[in-house]
């Protein structure tokens, strides 16, 4: 939600839009921009410059900015793991899985996560790595990437209910129609393999230094759809291995889980 789905709330006399402002500041930080300055989130978020000013100054006051010392703009502040664990403490299946995720991650010389839906985007909240020197730190706790673009977000896609799914996809065609335009044909098309076979699977598309392969599930007593994703180095993945091997074997892993 950025500074236009905002106003576009202005109608809702529920809607805290301060409220959703502040958050909507805290979001701008990402691995990829970890510190960022007043002019940064403005042009970011479309706030004016002195409501950033105030804005910053009053999340930093409460922890959950800090100042880098050295450029003198904001980090991320500790107070923000405050609000995060409750909700990874309150995810039992990621204690549950952890020891297949780890022997699988080490059998294919890869990582082997966890992850789950935030808007248009999946993040990582379990994830076991390899000792290899292959496998990829793509995929940390914390990190999110588009559905779209993905072979998480694909086999989330095709998991979904009919309704689901099409509410979903017409979201990202309206917010992110970049998106859409670049890897929608493609996504559709992965959608379809991972309803047929029961993982989707991606070899550099979104980072051509990644292949990755993902397996929706939830659980048989309902509740949350999650994706385990197992992701490989794209130099060291024969042509096919993908399809033949790791799908397979991240599947196999996925159908024997023993959590209900």
């Amino acid at each position: 939600m950025g500074e236009m789905d905002v106003k576009s709330r202005g109608g809702d006399r529920q809607f805290a839009t301060t409220l959703a402002r502040g958050l909507e500041i805290l979001r701008c930080f990402t691995p990829e921009r970890p510190v960022l300055g007043n002019r940064e989130l403005a042009d970011l978020t479309g706030l004016s410059k002195p409501t950033i000013s105030r804005f910053s100054y009053t999340l930093t006051e409460l922890g959950y900015l800090r100042v880098d010392r050295t450029s003198g703009k904001y980090q991320l502040g500790t107070a923000v793991l405050t609000l995060s664990y409750p909700l990874l403490a309150n995810i039992p299946l990621r204690q549950v899985v952890r020891p297949q995720m780890r022997e699988l991650a080490e059998r294919l010389g890869g990582s082997v996560s966890l992850c789950m839906r935030e808007r248009l985007k999946l993040v990582y909240v379990e994830t076991s790595r390899s000792r290899s020197l292959r496998a990829q730190r793509y995929s940390d706790i914390g990190m999110s990437h588009p559905i779209i673009a993905t072979a998480n977000g694909r086999a989330y896609l095709a998991a979904c209910t009919a309704e689901e799914r099409t509410t979903l996809l017409n979201e990202i065609r309206v917010k992110t129609p970049d998106h859409w335009l670049k890897w929608g044909a493609a996504a559709e098309e992965m959608m379809a393999f991972c309803q047929d076979n029961g993982f989707a699977y991606s070899h550099g598309e979104y980072r051509p230094d990644v292949a990755t392969v993902g397996v929706p599930y939830r659980p048989a007593t309902g509740g949350e759809l999650y994706v385990f994703n197992c992701v490989l180095a794209s130099y060291a993945v024969k042509p096919g291995q993908l399809e033949r091997e790791v799908g397979p074997a991240l599947l196999a892993m996925v159908t024997d889980l023993s959590y209900v």
